[in-house]
């Protein structure tokens, strides 16, 4: 639930309530039961965590070097029949014969 800041018209006292973004803004101060207005706050900050962050995001460049890195040595020892980068898609489709007469 969102936390609103109200601050009397009255008295000035200041404070928050938990509320429903549906539910009525409140009307009377809990101090003196003078009018109260909603303030504008700067809301919440977003933290990213877990994977799936975006080439723009704050990286350093020995991060993403080391990432890269880690991420070929995984690919190289992929499972068998995978094509890699550097085959063409003709190379990936076209069977290849093995010492029996086969194709695999």
């Amino acid at each position: 639930m969102p936390t609103y800041d109200y601050q009397c018209t009255k008295c000035g006292h200041r404070f928050e309530l938990f509320q429903s973004i549906k539910a009525e803004p409140a009307k009377a101060c809990p101090i003196c039961q003078g009018p109260v207005e909603r303030l504008l706050g700067t809301g919440g900050g977003m933290i990213f965590k877990g994977s799936g962050f975006y080439i723009t995001d704050h990286r350093s460049k020995s991060y993403t070097d080391k990432a890269k890195q880690e991420s070929n040595a995984t690919s190289s020892g992929g499972e068998a029949g995978a094509t890699t980068k550097s085959e063409t898609k003709s190379e990936a489709k076209t069977p290849t014969k093995t010492a029996t007469g086969g194709s695999e």
